[in-house]
Order: C-alpha cells, then structure tokens, then sequence
C-alpha cells in the first residue's frame, strides 16, 4: 500500500525506529535521522537488555498496555525472523510496607494474571542465590522477561532498510514542528508531510515547549558476572525488583550470554546528554551496596564495568506522544520503562498518522489512563 506521503523521524531508538516500520506497513516512504548509525551507543534505548513486565503498581492502564506490547512484539518477531524476548518472570521484593507491591498485587490478581506470594523465609529456599533478610512482602510473577534491547534495535534498524525507509546520520540542531522541518547542524534540512520527534533526552534541547516538562536524568548501571559455579543459576534467574527505604534496585539477569546488570530505582534528574559519560567508582559503588545484602558473596561476583545512560523523565513517569502542530508528533517522557512499549507505542501512533479519526486519544492512552481501539 503506496500513500504517496513521506514521514521525517529524529531519532534512531526504539521509538523512532519503531515507527518508522509501523509507517512503512501503513504506506508512507520514510527517513530517519539520527546523530550516529544504529544503535547508537549514546541513545537511551542502546544496551544490553531492557524489562517487559506487568507489576504497574496502581497504574493498571500501563499494565494492561503490557498484553497488547506482547502482540506488537510478536508481530515484529514475525517479520524479522527472530524472536529477540528471552522469559524470566519476575521477582518483587519490598522492605518498606510500601504501597506498590500491594497496589501491583490487586492488579495484577483482579485481571488474573497468575501470582505467587512469597514470604522472606521463602526467597532463599525458592531462590538460593539471594537472601530474603527485611523482606515484609513478595511475589513471583512467571510472566515477563527480557527485551535484548541492542539486537533489537540493530535488527529493527536492518529490517526498515530493507524496506526501503532511509536511515541518515546527521545531528539536528533545530526542529521546526510547524513546517514539519528538521534544520541540521550543517545548515541543511530535511522536510516531510509528517514529522515525528523520538530523540530521547535531546529533546529538551530542541522542543522547550517539551523542556519543561521532561527532565534528561544521568544514570549509572553496573553490569557484572556471577561466579562460574552460579552461573548456570543466575543465567535462570527472574527479572528482580527490590524496593528499599534507600530506593532500592532492579537487576537483569545474565541471559543469553549478556552481563548480570544492576540499576537503582531513582532518578538523579540532572546531566546533559552530551556530557562526559564517564562513570564515577562512588556511583558503581553506591549501586552496589544498594544489592549487597540481597545478594549474598555479591564481591565475589567480577566486574564487567560501570555505564552511563539518559532517560528522558516525565514527572510522574508517564509517556508523552502528542500532536506538537498539524503535521508534527513528539514522543518522549519514556524513563526507564518505555522500551517494553516501543513496538506497541510505534503501531499505535502510526495508525493515528495514518488515520486522523484516531488522534485525539493517542495522549491520553500513551499516559497509561485509558485504552485504544486497536
């Protein structure tokens, strides 16, 4: 199906990537500018793996956005020949009487997800590597796993090529949303009937209007690999959230021949993406101490070395995907959360570009408060 109409995308992630294919299957020729080649080691959707789970807290428009970003996952798995989703399931732990274990319990349950309460005399016994030392309350979801988030992109990126969508390495230094116009920072432009802004953290930079509401935030991860005698262990072990009065920590495990990573559950909300990336040794170590304790001989365990990422951040961790003028689209405020969404996320607004009739309920759905019509 030829439309005859031509779609801009800044930002060659997972966002933009993912729709510009979406575009492609609804007929519109494409390009897509990204500062570097896919994947871009600077861009928020490049690393190892990212987590697709349920557990929302109270945030159920979110949870159940997850089913509908496994079917858009599977579509793309069709198409590139390859299913780049490895299953783990996924393992919540609180040490605060917090309300989000709780809150993701009774979603989870009222939508009959399957569920399994644990107690803290439960985690070593069901999960030997850990310790279940604080645990006031746990669960074990068996659904949700890892996004190989690299291969993805780099797979996604070689897929739209083939499909004829051009990918171009240029950096933008303005965006003329009216005019749907990107101006270069060689002075060139490049102009389409649609553009859509998907450039993750840069985007406070080149949309203000975008700037005060999302904040680029510098985080640390730490990526690391079990002892050879727990290897096999680990390499089967859950996805983990652990929430603690510090502010806890989420933790990947070594699928599929990628690093064990630990990341912690704050924001800094400070940085400039273009700024050194350097990891400092306090920041690793800082990470580190937030797992020691669940995680017991954690020094035994070798240093693959401390990273650097930006998310974009929206105050309350909701996405943003909204019309900026007739002919222009921003997509941003994903986190750390958004990549589960990317295929799904893709489609959606693809079809709202395709089909005006759809436009006006992108925001609201995109914010996780109520649903779309597929």
């Amino acid at each position: 199906m030829e439309t005859g109409r031509t779609a801009l995308i800044l930002g060659a992630g997972i966002m933009g990537l993912s729709t510009a294919w979406a575009l492609l299957r609804e007929g519109f020729s494409v390009r897509v500018v990204d500062q570097a080649p896919p994947p871009n080691p600077l861009g928020s959707s490049v690393d190892h793996h990212r987590l697709i789970r349920h557990a929302y807290g109270a945030q159920a428009g979110y949870m159940r956005m997850v089913d509908d970003a496994y079917a858009a996952w599977d579509e793309l798995w069709a198409e590139l020949g390859e299913v780049l989703h490895v299953p783990t399931g996924v393992l919540a732990l609180d040490e605060t009487r917090g309300a989000w274990i709780g809150e993701s319990r009774a979603a989870l349950l009222g939508d009959r997800h399957p569920l399994e309460d644990l107690g803290a005399g439960d985690i070593a016994t069901r999960f030997p590597y850990l310790s279940g030392e604080g645990v006031t309350s746990a669960f074990f979801c068996p659904e949700g796993g890892v996004l190989l988030a690299d291969r993805i992109v780099a797979a996604l990126a070689r897929h739209i090529q083939a499909k004829g969508a051009l990918i171009e390495t240029a950096r933008a230094a303005k965006v003329d949303p009216e005019r749907a116009t990107l101006v270069l920072e060689d002075g060139g432009t490049r102009s389409a009937d649609v553009l859509v802004v998907a450039a993750g953290p840069w985007i406070p930079r080149l949309l203000p209007a975008v700037a005060r509401r999302v904040t680029p935030s510098r985080q640390v991860l730490v990526r690391l690999a079990p002892p050879a005698g727990a290897a096999g262990a680990w390499a089967r072990a859950p996805m983990i959230l652990d929430l603690a009065a510090e502010g806890g920590f989420y933790l990947v495990p070594p699928v599929q021949g990628t690093p064990l990573k630990i990341g912690d559950h704050s924001f800094s909300l400070q940085g400039d993406p273009d700024d050194d990336r350097t990891p400092d040794p306090r920041e690793a170590g800082r990470i580190l101490d937030l797992a020691r304790r669940r995680i017991p001989g954690l020094d035994r365990f070798a240093s693959l070395g401390a990273a650097t990422c930006f998310y974009d951040v929206e105050p309350d961790e909701r996405f943003v995907v909204e019309k900026l003028a007739p002919r222009s689209w921003v997509m941003s405020g994903f986190s750390g959360h958004g990549f589960k969404f990317g295929a799904l996320l893709g489609r959606r607004l693809a079809a709202a570009i395709a089909d005006p009739a759809r436009e006006t309920a992108i925001p609201a759905w995109a914010a996780g408060q109520e649903p779309v019509a597929a």
